[in-house]
């Protein structure tokens, strides 16, 4: 029988970023949803079961901190990974003290994206 494929989305406006954490989710099994902005993620179609979430931190438009507290406050217990190319560690405090499950910043081992997105699978 085969195992279903946990669905990941990615709120990232950086178009190869984008496509090159799409490429790796897909990988390493996962199912990827990809979306440009957190406004464009919030408008998504909510019967698509998202289990995870890779953030950036630094969006045009919404910030990802601010799509994740929006989150939060909606009662949703999703999972969220932040990427950025932000050296700031201020950031970093704001992302960490919201619950994010891993900051990473970019570029990044592709290794610790998956530990990270495992982590935030596991039951």
């Amino acid at each position: 029988m085969e195992s279903l494929r946990r669905t990941v989305a990615i709120v990232e406006d950086d178009a190869s970023m984008r496509r090159s954490v799409l490429r790796l989710l897909n990988a390493h099994g996962f199912l990827a949803e990809e979306y440009t902005s957190a406004e464009s993620f919030l408008g998504r179609d909510v019967r698509n079961n998202v289990e995870c979430l890779v953030l950036d931190v630094d969006l045009g438009g919404m910030s990802g901190i601010e799509l994740q507290r929006r989150l939060k406050e909606s009662g949703s217990g999703l999972p969220v990974i932040f990427i950025t190319a932000l050296d700031d560690d201020a950031l970093k405090v704001q992302a960490t003290r919201a619950g994010c499950i891993a900051y990473l910043r970019k570029p990044f081992p592709a290794a610790l994206l998956i530990d990270a997105i495992n982590d935030a699978l596991k039951p």
